[in-house]
């Protein structure tokens, strides 16, 4: 079953990758409207070649990788979020660019094929098809990437190896030590002796070999995979769960999972009043998604109880309804507002919403009785009724702005905005929000308007606009651009793709668990600084060099200081697809365990790449199937969760390793011991069976179930190298395995020499017990065949294995501290796993095929006594290991020799 599932596994894993490959022919256009013969038509894409002159327009998908030609309107504007992660439309251009070392963020005059264009119409020539475009290399990149073992894998690997060379080696010593007894007249021949002794030497390789770990290990991850699944982080593959716990990297995209990926204006500023100082007003804007929900606050931080009395809120609200093209609505599917159209618009919308509606002093309760579906636009709709539109003039590169003539009442009023150094050239008068009057515009207060505006867009990195107004002549039917003169300002809006509210924790805990994250954005370098700056990844750093750098930057930088680079990196921004590629492989170069995060076709290679690499929910699905790990909240904080769970499965992994070896460990003692001291089978073969079955099932597994310490996330991760094995715990299990095994054989022992119902004979009778036929006993032979004995041992050997179970609830921290009813999946699995062995005890048919026979109270008291020691030897050991340089004195007593290869280095 076991080998069934691992194949099914890889098969399932393969079949990913294919998929992976398969859903990136979704981002290719279908046709393409090209120029052939003279004339324009319409072509299966496949069909394109470079030199073909192709036209594009909105919503149009592009077809090849194309450079500009001719511009068949104003502006040009594509989305290539998919390529870039860009999270605003990009301006198309004819002139080429003038960047050194250019990436494609700079190629303002490149079409890139599986981009869209959003805005204006143009021609191009193709100049890249098929692999040859920049969506090809991507596919390339995958194609050449190939999945690495995880650490935990790599590490159990080695672990096995040693384990096999170990048990090999002594099963062969049990055998040839007792080649002197091959000849025992018990045995009735030199040749069924040696098939005995072969016998238990299988037997022994059977108790020593942890066959049920691959078992325990895959439920632990699948018991793993659950647990992340109600925190929102879905788990394509299975061993990811575990190397989630030793990532020392996390390269987190920016747009989406730091930030909201919902353009929201922040803040606002208008002209109060020419008459007193200060001049302006600063109003900030709460609420950092499409949601409508939020409030208005002035600069003391005083929420706004009616925001539509202030007249430069209001005809701020008026224009950013009215000047607007996008779309906001309710999806009810996925319980969120969405949009139709530019970031910045939708913006806009939302805005006007949180303003509310002039007349109305109940506006703030009312609105909140509307559903969700009235109320994403039931402001803008009311302007919108309010005011016909008559005229637009939309967006164009030179002017950087667009206005709309609106008429009401018989009044016409044109409405401008746009680039907030285009609209304030064009203004001669301002609207004070005091008294609502307009009054002349001064060079003073242009340049206090001019100040506010460099301080939102350079300190605080918003992207502005500016609002104007004018009123035009009645009746007037059409706008040119002479009309756009002589505005009235109105106000200044700043809005940001704001981080999440639980970013700045989750990067916190981060750092406290010796985690580092490395921003990586296409974005320009100061708007990631400011966010980076707003999430704390830049705490207590005044001047970000050597911390921030450009994908640019980073090339150009010589070897030894690229190398110093990726050890202090905080921001790697400006990057494309195969940036964010080669600094996953140089950290993987550096012995960093990289977690990576992205949701566009450009991050797939990335994410391949990755040790995990991790897609959003929201994102292509080609990210999707090219990842590890998928976040259906898009939430950087779910990465941390995740972090903390993969860390508790490795612990658990650590600890049914450490219950099954040192388990095992004293079957092996007890069976070599024996031997060599030359005393009966204390177990035979079916009773050993037996143990191993009832120990190595239910117990091992309920030990996945344990809760994670409280520490978890204040600990560095663990060196990739790590063994899972280290020294100072194999010294643990080799004790407790010694104690194991010396308790088995001191029940048997126990019978025949202390025991009131056994023969009480001298020790020197018990080993040798083979040459008991050849001379005169005060005692049938036939005593050495009594089930009794073996029936002890056997017991001993189960309600030991039980107590050790119980020391497995954690490594170091002991049972006062974490009580056994902690985890009561394994507090059931040792009374069920008891329930059965009385069962095989006192059941005839079944105690007939094990070989066993009813105990009495004294024998279990016995059992008692010999067994719970093991719980005070672990405690000790525990005492030491949470004392610093505890581990390190055992390993004297220990050649070098006898350990595994990583014990030997540590």
């Amino acid at each position: 079953m076991i080998l069934a599932a691992n194949a099914a596994v890889g098969v399932i894993t393969e079949t990913n990758a294919e998929k992976a490959l398969e859903e990136l022919r979704a981002y290719q256009a279908d046709v393409a409207t090209v120029l052939r013969n003279g004339c324009f038509s319409i072509l299966p894409a496949t069909e394109l070649v470079p030199g073909d002159i192709v036209e594009v327009g909105v919503g149009c998908k592009v077809p090849a990788d194309m450079r500009m030609v001719e511009m068949l309107s104003h502006q040009l504007r594509v989305d290539q979020a998919i390529l870039t992660g860009e999270s605003c439309s990009v301006a198309k251009e004819l002139d080429s660019t003038s960047a050194m070392n250019a990436v494609y963020q700079d190629k303002t005059n490149i079409l890139f094929s599986g981009t869209v264009v959003v805005a204006g119409r143009a021609r191009a020539v193709v100049i890249g098809v098929g692999s040859n475009t920049a969506m090809g290399s991507i596919r390339d990149a995958m194609l050449r990437t190939e999945d690495e073992a995880t650490p935990l894998k790599k590490k159990l690997d080695e672990f096995g190896t040693f384990l096999a060379k170990v048990i090999a080696g002594i099963c062969i010593l049990v055998w040839v030590v007792n080649i002197g007894h091959f000849r025992d007249p018990s045995h009735g021949g030199f040749l069924r002796g040696a098939i005995h002794y072969f016998k238990v030497a299988v037997a022994l390789a059977v108790a020593a070999i942890p066959e049920g770990l691959p078992a325990v290990v895959t439920t632990c991850l699948a018991l793993g995979t659950k647990r992340m699944a109600r925190l929102n982080a879905i788990v394509r593959s299975l061993p990811s769960v575990e190397t989630l716990g030793c990532t020392t990297v996390i390269c987190s995209d920016k747009t989406g999972t730091l930030t909201t990926n919902m353009m929201s204006v922040s803040k606002v500023c208008v002209v109060r009043s020419v008459h007193q100082r200060p001049i302006t007003d600063e109003y900030s804007i709460s609420g950092t998604t499409f949601a409508p929900d939020g409030f208005i606050y002035d600069a003391s931080e005083n929420q706004l109880e009616f925001p539509p009395q202030s007249p430069c809120l209001l005809h701020i609200a008026m224009c950013s309804a009215l000047c607007n093209e996008s779309t906001l609505q309710y999806n009810p599917d996925k319980k969120s507002y969405e949009k139709i159209g530019e970031s910045t618009e939708v913006a806009l919308r939302v805005l006007v919403e949180k303003v509310g509606l002039p007349g109305f002093d109940s506006m703030p309760s009312a609105l909140n009785m509307l559903t969700k579906h009235e109320r994403a636009s039931y402001c803008n709709h009311y302007w919108e009724n309010q005011f016909r539109k008559i005229s637009v003039l939309d967006f164009s590169r030179d002017r950087k702005m667009m206005s709309v003539l609106c008429s009401r009442k018989q009044q016409e009023i044109m409405f401008s905005k746009g680039a907030p150094e285009s609209v304030m050239a064009r203004c001669t008068h301002i609207l004070c929000n005091d008294d609502g009057s307009s009054v002349p515009l001064t060079m003073d207060i242009r340049n206090e308007l001019e100040a506010r505006f460099q301080s939102f867009a350079g300190k605080d990195t918003l992207r502005c606009l500016a609002l104007a107004l004018k009123r035009m002549p009645e009746g007037q039917q059409s706008l040119s651009y002479a009309d756009e003169a002589n505005l009235t300002f109105i106000g200044l809006v700043g809005m940001l793709d704001p981080p999440r509210d639980e970013v700045h924790s989750a990067i916190h805990s981060c750092m406290s668990a010796g985690i580092r994250v490395i921003v990586v954005t296409g974005d320009n370098k100061s708007t990631a600084e400011s966010l980076c700056r707003q999430i704390g990844a830049f705490e207590h750093l005044d001047d970000f060099t050597g911390y921030s750098y450009t994908a640019s930057e980073f090339e150009g930088l010589p070897p030894l200081e690229r190398a110093n680079a990726l050890r202090r990196m905080v921001l790697f921004s400006r990057v494309e697809p195969s940036h964010k590629k080669m600094l996953v492989e140089a950290l993987q170069s550096h012995n960093e365990v990289v977690a990576m995060t992205g949701d566009g076709v450009n991050d797939a290679p990335a994410l391949k790449k990755a040790d995990i690499g991790i897609a959003m929910g929201s994102g292509t699905a080609v990210a999707k199937s090219a990842s590890d790990m998928v976040l259906a909240d898009d939430n950087f904080a779910t990465i941390v969760a995740a972090v903390a769970e993969g860390r508790a499965i490795y612990n658990n992994t650590k600890q049914f390793i450490r219950y099954m070896i040192s388990s095992n460990i004293g079957e092996v003692v007890c069976i070599f011991v024996a031997a060599v001291l030359g005393m009966p089978d204390t177990l035979v073969p079916v009773q050993l069976l037996w143990v191993n079955l009832v120990t190595d099932g239910l117990p091992a597994t309920a030990i996945g179930f344990n809760k994670p310490d409280g520490n978890i996330m204040a600990v560095k991760p663990r060196k990739v190298n790590e063994a899972v094995v280290s020294g100072w715990l194999f010294f643990r299990y080799l004790v407790i395995g010694a104690y194991v095994g010396l308790a088995t054989i001191a029940g048997f022992v126990w019978w025949f020499v202390y025991s009131e119902d056994g023969p009480r004979l001298p020790y020197s009778e018990l080993i040798n017990f083979d040459s008991c036929s050849t001379r005169q006993t005060s005692y049938p032979c036939s005593i050495f065949e009594d089930r009794h004995p073996s029936t002890v041992s056997m017991t001993v050997l189960v309600v030991v294995e039980m107590f050790n179970a119980l020391n497995n609830l954690s490594e170091n921290q002991s049972l006062l501290v974490i009580h056994p009813w902690s985890n009561l999946w394994l507090v059931g699995s040792i009374i069920l796993t008891m329930l059965l062995h009385v069962a095989v005890l006192y059941t005839e048919p079944l105690s007939a095929l094990f070989s066993v026979s009813p105990l009495t109270l004294a024998e279990w008291k016995v059992v008692l006594y010999l067994s719970f020691p093991v719980i005070l030897i672990d405690e000790v050991l525990k005492f030491f290991s949470r004392r610093p340089r505890a581990w390190s004195f055992p390993l004297r007593l220990w050649r070098r020799e006898m350990l595994p290869k990583e014990a030997r280095d540590n």
